[in-house]
């Protein structure tokens, strides 16, 4: 298989085997207007398998939503055919308009325009909770 090289854009590396769908489903990677490339299970030295998505166009994306579905992976971002920087991504504290609250009595069913934030519980067990009525992120 051959995927040809990025000149200006964005590759998403060392993404565990199989979690790349929910990334591409989490950051709307489906409404641009550009060259998205989806590679499974590519064979790694460090991983053994992992998934890389590679993205032709320099936009801004959701650091957050990558922790949130793999804290390992790495962001490069591409100029002029060049690696100019790369980011570790790690688990973040907060995840602010990546998921929704599924409670329907809580506060942001109603209020519209409410973010919908979740914060990392305390008790190390890397579960989400809703800020505002403590729901489980699913």
């Amino acid at each position: 298989m051959n995927v040809d090289s990025i000149q200006n854009g964005i590759v998403i590396d060392h993404i565990s085997a199989g979690n790349s769908m929910k990334l591409y489903e989490l950051l709307d990677l489906d409404r641009l207007d550009c060259c998205v490339a989806l590679i499974k299970n590519v064979t790694s030295r460090k991983m053994g398998k992992k998934d890389i998505i590679k993205i032709d166009a320099d936009i801004p994306v959701n650091l957050d939503a990558i922790g949130y579905v793999d804290p390992e992976a790495t962001v490069n971002v591409i100029k002029d055919g060049k690696l100019v920087e790369k980011k570790v991504i790690g688990t973040p504290q907060t995840l602010t308009n990546v998921l929704r609250c599924k409670n329907p009595r809580c506060i942001t069913s109603c209020e519209q325009e409410l973010d919908h934030i979740f914060r990392l519980s305390d008790d190390g067990s890397k579960i989400y909770r809703c800020i505002y009525c403590e729901t489980k992120a699913k």
